[in-house]
């Protein structure tokens, strides 16, 4: 789990708490989750119709245009979670969009926000071609990027551990068939029996859904909202979708 110290600077109530820049704590825990949950946004403008090069262009300036608190100003209580709260502000940031004077250049005297889109195109081709709507997209793409956000954070504790080989045997429990894990051949390449594999891999488990359990916290300003948001988001997955299918 977090240490409370952590914790306390990436929790979305203290991000809705900031209202000016004397809390730049809060800055950098906005930035730190733009960081990690743009892809949503970048997937729902691509599929309202824009260009890869003008869904880049946009992400920047939406996330510019948060970060200068232009969008965070009017953050209320009432919009809990940051995935509703960033959807509200893609919606009016969009419709706005067409009646902006492009007299001076998108971004213009901003510094961008660090985001890798060299394998974002890539990613969008991947996603369902279907009569999906970019909202429904949206709720796919985040409800993927925590599961993987998870994953990853998992893996990294593993790897301080000097675990990293167990983790890589037994990573497939947390999204295949439980049942038919393979058991006896993970002891046999790591070396262990069987009985000692399976209680590896359900504590693996276990700590996976602590990890998510963590990982929805820092996006919702009420822990009593975190188990109605995991319920919402396994909500949205299509059979094809898992957490390290790398989509």
């Amino acid at each position: 789990m977090n240490a409370p110290g952590r914790f306390a600077t990436t929790h979305w109530s203290l991000v809705l708490a900031a209202r000016d820049r004397a809390a730049p704590e809060a800055d950098d825990a906005l930035a730190a989750l733009c960081r990690t949950y743009w892809y949503p946004i970048y997937a729902c403008i691509c599929r309202q119709g824009y260009a890869t090069d003008q869904a880049q262009d946009l992400t920047q300036e939406f996330f510019a245009r948060l970060l200068e608190k232009d969008y965070l100003r009017d953050a209320d209580r009432g919009r809990g979670k940051f995935r509703t709260f960033l959807q509200a502000c893609l919606r009016n940031f969009l419709a706005n969009e067409a009646d902006r004077a492009r007299a001076h250049k998108r971004g213009g005297g901003r510094t961008p926000l660090s985001l890798d889109f060299t394998t974002a195109a890539a990613r969008y081709q991947n996603d369902p071609a279907h009569t999906q709507t970019a909202d429904k997209l949206f709720e796919r793409r985040w409800a993927l990027t925590l599961l993987q956000e998870a994953l990853a954070r998992l893996r990294d504790e593993y790897t301080r551990l000097g675990q990293s080989r167990l983790f890589d045997e037994l990573k497939g429990c947390l999204t295949g068939d439980r049942a038919t894990a393979p058991h006896q051949a993970a002891a046999d390449r790591l070396g262990m029996t069987p009985g000692a594999v399976k209680v590896a891999a359900h504590r693996l488990r276990a700590r996976y859904r602590e990890t998510l359990h963590d990982e929805i916290a820092r996006t919702v300003s009420d822990p009593a909202e975190i188990d109605d948001e995991i319920r919402d988001l396994f909500r949205v997955f299509s059979p094809d979708d898992s957490p390290g299918n790398g989509r």
